[in-house]
């Protein structure tokens, strides 16, 4: 497989293990010292995937996600790295009825090691956000 292609099921094992809250196959996705930044979306910034694997879920416990992400631009760096930015939109249905709707981007940067690319940076921008309904407590972003 080519590294573009392992880089594009990458995200989609991101997404799906996001969504199925298979938090052990989901902390294979990261570098050990990964950076997310939510700032942008009213987030904070998260370092390291033990810790960020723990934000998500305390945040999303009882919660039905559901995220998107298609038209990827990736570029190979070098052999063993690359950036992406792909086009995005999750909806976070809260336990209490509420709803979180959000279309933006992810600005990523992978690295390769062992033969398998990781997330090693992602921050997520905003184009808009949509909540409706009752929300228990203010949106707080997961990624």
């Amino acid at each position: 497989m080519d590294d573009i292609e392992a880089i594009k099921q990458l995200k989609a094992r991101y997404c799906r293990t996001l969504d199925t809250k298979d938090w052990d196959a989901m902390r294979h996705v990261f570098s050990d010292d990964v950076v997310v930044d939510t700032t942008g979306s009213g987030g904070g910034v998260v370092t390291g995937a033990d810790t960020f694997m723990a934000f998500l879920r305390e945040t999303l416990n009882g919660q039905v996600t559901v995220h998107h992400c298609h038209t990827p631009e990736i570029t190979l760096t070098s052999p063993s790295t690359a950036t992406g930015i792909w086009a995005m939109e999750d909806r976070i249905q809260w336990a209490d009825g509420g709803e979180l709707v959000g279309f933006g981007h992810y600005h990523e940067t992978y690295e390769k090691a062992g033969g398998a690319w990781r997330i090693r940076t992602s921050t997520l921008t905003r184009l808009r956000m949509d909540v409706t309904g009752p929300v228990a407590r203010e949106p707080r972003e997961p990624a």
